[in-house]
């Protein structure tokens, strides 16, 4: 198994694994594979011509997943067939996403928040959700991040270091991630702008 259940990590099944498309043999190799996956990603969103509102859709949810992951794994862009060890019941998952980004597109219509506030919001509960297999913290960021583009703000710097791996800085992430999960959204905003 090359994808185990760490710090904050979704332990992803047998069937799930047999997905991985390229041959590789530890995490770290996974890890370095997904990351030029991303990167590429992070360019296809940052170029792309939509709207605030064009982001928070299912549809767009998806395909960002699959542009971050297709290289990756035959599932990206799928929504999970099983429960983890957090996130929502994998039934529930479309309802919730849809009531979330129903919520995200009345929060950007009714200016509800700061939009560092509301992009940080959104990913919490995106978080939440953890509506794929993998890769949920970085397509929530990433989607995040795009989302403020799009309202004329920068990007979030996320702790500025790479969160996939075990680190201080991550454990300040997850401890930001829990105290928002108790409606104290302050150190999450703090982390993202860190």
């Amino acid at each position: 198994m090359i994808a185990g259940e760490s710090d904050g990590n979704t332990a992803l099944s047998h069937d799930e694994q047999a997905d991985l498309i390229p041959s590789l043999a530890t995490k770290e190799e996974l890890n370095e594979f997904e990351r030029e996956n991303i990167l590429a990603a992070r360019d296809w969103v940052m170029k792309a011509r939509t709207s605030a509102r064009d982001i928070v859709s299912d549809e767009f949810v998806r395909r960002l997943h699959f542009k971050m992951f297709d290289q990756t794994w035959r599932w990206a862009g799928q929504y999970r067939e099983t429960n983890k060890n957090l996130g929502a019941n994998f039934h529930e998952i479309a309802e919730k996403l849809a009531v979330l980004l129903g919520d995200v597109r009345l929060w950007i219509d009714n200016a509800t928040y700061p939009a560092d506030e509301l992009a940080v919001r959104f990913h919490h509960r995106l978080v939440a959700i953890h509506p794929f297999p993998n890769g949920n913290g970085r397509h929530a960021r990433l989607i995040a991040d795009a989302l403020l583009v799009r309202l004329g703000r920068p990007v979030l710097t996320w702790g500025q270091s790479d969160l996939s791996r075990q680190c201080d800085v991550r454990a300040r992430y997850l401890q930001a991630l829990q105290a928002a999960d108790e409606h104290d959204h302050k150190l999450l905003l703090a982390f993202a702008r860190s």
